[in-house]
């Protein structure tokens, strides 16, 4: 590790990473991209809710402890609180007068120097094909509000561990192929004089979420529709055993 971290943290790290390097094979591109100090945004995609612990895993092995915003109801479990506040973790109290609190919070981590992880998409991916969904402003706005590299990175093979909306409990075994890489930081030195307003905002999401759609595309040899599915306004439903066959999709990407 190339920073200090919590004490919890550093147990959490000592318990996992040999269950990790037991339960998946890696295959892992792009580390030479994260940032080796100083506070940065870690941006994935999110297909899974096995996916914080291989994308904590890749991280640690850059050099990098990730400070997940997490949803506040992960915090209420006496044990899982504990370990979730002293691994640094942000709770995100959604529709709440607290709300902004968790950006306040992720602003004071990176200006700290720390590793703030985001799913831009803000939930689990509704997309049919489980691609990237259209990308809320969060991971922009700590970036640019905060002067740090945005990184993008894509995730995938997590739903061989555990299938969004139907698995209670992880599959762990036999061991999963999962797939990480990281890009280069996204070029917002555009963006960044003057005032943050919506525009640059939109500008930053879609190219982040854009380069997201590239690194997936390089993982699974597969071109990503054309425009980007829109949750505010499509609906997919889940079956279940899989996506359904087609949805809508609204945004058409590198519409900056």
């Amino acid at each position: 590790m190339t920073e200090n971290i919590e004490p919890m943290y550093s147990k959490v790290i000592t318990t996992l990473y040999p269950v990790l390097q037991r339960i998946t094979f890696r295959d892992w591109t792009g580390m030479e991209n994260i940032p080796r100090d100083g506070g940065f945004v870690a941006a994935s995609n999110h297909i899974s809710n096995m996916d914080h612990f291989p994308l904590a895993h890749y991280l640690v092995a850059s050099g990098r402890a990730p400070h997940y915003l997490a949803k506040s109801s992960l915090f209420k479990p006496p044990v899982v609180r504990q370990i979730l506040h002293g691994t640094g973790q942000i709770p995100v109290y959604r529709g709440t007068s607290r709300a902004t609190s968790a950006l306040s919070a992720a602003t004071e981590a990176l200006e700290r120097g720390a590793c703030v992880c985001v799913y831009p998409e803000g939930t689990i991916t509704r997309e049919p094909d489980f691609w990237p969904m259209v990308g809320k402003s969060g991971a922009a706005r700590l970036a640019l509000e905060s002067g740090v590299p945005l990184i993008p990175l894509a995730i995938w093979g997590t739903r061989e561990m555990m299938w969004p909306y139907r698995d209670k409990l992880p599959k762990l075994l036999p061991r999963k192929l999962i797939h990480v890489a990281a890009g280069p930081a996204i070029d917002l030195s555009d963006l960044r004089d003057g005032p943050i307003d919506a525009r640059k905002l939109r500008t930053a999401s879609v190219r982040l979420m854009d380069e997201i759609t590239r690194l997936l595309e390089d993982i699974r040899h597969e071109k990503a529709p054309d425009t980007r599915f829109d949750p505010r306004t499509q609906h997919a439903a889940r079956g279940g055993d899989g996506p359904p066959a087609s949805a809508g999709r609204s945004e058409t990407k590198g519409d900056g």
